[in-house]
């Protein structure tokens, strides 16, 4: 068709894909609404926002925007390491939760700690959900603690993923660079510590994260 070209229809296809989703998570009428728990850190708690502009409620409006039957419950603290995000797992994962979001690594980048340990953390949170289904999301390494690290670094997430048959989302913040170099991401969409995203920053993230959330839940509505 004249005018309607690559990217115009990569759009409409992206929103067919995301209806197909929500029409499945939606599930049966008179289904339970999903419960997905999102154990993270400062990026899942939404630090630096003000109540409703963080990565939960707005994650909660695109699902209920998106006819997605799902409650999205909070539980990222900032600060926590993969470490953290283990010690607070149990209690995390009440009897309602029917899934978990993982979206943790950030600060065991930020103290440097060596990669094996943030695996074998990660491992024992992706095995600790049990028959729940996981979506994780991973974080990219920087290049300053060298080759060695960023390879191991960056390597857990997918093979992690494969091992526990889990969703993967590679990077948390990889949206906001998608389409950007870091210099203009980090001016429109993070906030002044260039560490955070802002309010129109989690709105992009969003728009990514919102339909795995949707496939994570549409896993739960299958079983």
């Amino acid at each position: 068709m004249r005018g309607f070209g690559y990217g115009a229809w990569a759009r409409v296809n992206k929103a067919v894909q995301v209806g197909l989703v929500a029409a499945l998570a939606a599930g049966p009428a008179g289904a339970e609404t999903v419960t997905v728990a999102a154990l993270g850190d400062s990026l899942t708690a939404g630090y630096g926002l003000p109540d409703g502009q963080g990565f939960v409620p707005q994650l909660q409006a695109w699902l209920d925007a998106n006819g997605v039957d799902a409650e999205v419950l909070n539980a990222g603290v900032s600060g926590d390491t993969t470490a953290g995000g283990l010690a607070r797992l149990d209690w995390t994962l009440t009897p309602e939760v029917d899934a978990l979001m993982v979206a943790l690594g950030g600060n065991d980048l930020l103290r440097g700690i060596d990669p094996a340990t943030s695996r074998a953390n990660l491992a024992a949170i992706l095995e600790g959900a049990g028959e729940r289904p996981v979506l994780l999301v991973g974080l990219p390494a920087p290049a300053n603690y060298g080759p060695a690290f960023q390879q191991a670094f960056d390597a857990m997430y997918p093979e992690l993923a494969a091992k526990y048959d889990a969703l993967l989302e590679e990077s948390f913040l990889g949206p906001l660079t998608a389409e950007l170099d870091a210099r203009t991401a980090r001016g429109r969409y993070m906030q002044g510590d260039g560490i955070h995203p802002n309010r129109e920053g989690v709105k992009v993230i969003v728009e990514t994260l919102g339909p795995r959330v949707a496939e994570l839940v549409a896993r739960v509505a299958a079983e």
